[in-house]
């Protein structure tokens, strides 16, 4: 069996791309993580390191979220059993706090550190 010049080339192509996809996954973000909450009244997105709390219109009232020492939670919601309060506060990308009365979604957003483990499951 002979190489032939297309092999390599083709065998160099795949490694190339291989290599770059790597570099695409593993590479470190250097966004910050952001809080992004949706409710009746749109979208936003804010940097989980700046300390704030939030009046966030729903069919129901004002949800109040807190982001405060690079984590995010509802500290007053107007529905009836206040489990958005109770799910405590979030800090890393995947988590999210939802109150589904008002129709107010928590969320964090940008890149775990390399080999994070997963918090949501308990």
């Amino acid at each position: 069996m002979r190489v032939r010049p297309l092999d390599i080339a083709a065998a160099l192509a795949a490694a190339v791309v291989i290599v770059l996809t790597a570099v695409a996954v593993y590479a470190p973000g250097n966004a910050a993580p952001e809080v992004v909450i949706s409710g009746a009244g749109g979208e936003w997105i804010y940097p989980l390191d700046t300390n704030r709390t939030l009046q966030i219109p729903g069919p129901l009232g004002l949800t109040t979220v807190e982001i405060l020492g690079k984590t995010a939670r509802v500290t007053d919601s107007p529905c009836k059993n206040k489990i958005c309060i109770a799910m405590g506060a979030i800090s890393s990308p995947g988590q999210w706090i939802a109150c589904l009365p008002n129709k107010v979604f928590v969320r964090v957003e940008g890149r775990t550190a390399r080999g994070a483990a997963d918090t949501g499951a308990y």
